[in-house]
């Protein structure tokens, strides 16, 4: 029983950013992957604590501007955007909701699947 308390207060319990997302900012590309490709954006995403911010090369694609995320255990990171926006495009390319995450030392990858119609994805490096 000593034993089990002892393993259970060591177990990381940090579900925001920890090792998975250092802050920093990362630099990259969003493509929203169709049949036949799709236009790709080169990216910039700062994070800082458990807030983010971010800018693309054309203008609300992908649709960043800020907000706040949290990371779970399951490899998910949640994204909540807190700017407002206009009302003449496709709000799917605001960076909001939940996204699976991986990561590979400086590397991580962020993508959304919709339903099999089509994937959003960012690749970026930390800088």
């Amino acid at each position: 029983m000593t034993l089990t308390i002892l393993i259970n207060s060591c177990r990381k319990t940090d579900t925001n950013n920890g090792s998975i997302v250092k802050n920093g900012t990362y630099i990259g590309t969003f493509q929203r992957q169709v049949s036949g490709g799709g236009i790709i954006s080169n990216v910039t995403i700062t994070f800082s604590s458990s807030d983010w911010s971010g800018q693309s090369q054309y203008q609300k694609y992908p649709a960043l501007c800020g907000g706040t995320y949290k990371i779970s255990a399951a490899g998910q990171i949640a994204f909540e955007n807190s700017c407002p926006w206009t009302a003449e495009f496709d709000w799917s390319f605001i960076l909001s909701g939940d996204y699976k995450l991986i990561a590979d030392g400086n590397n991580i990858e962020i993508s959304k699947d919709y339903n099999d119609l089509f994937k959003d994805v960012y690749k970026l490096t930390r800088q």
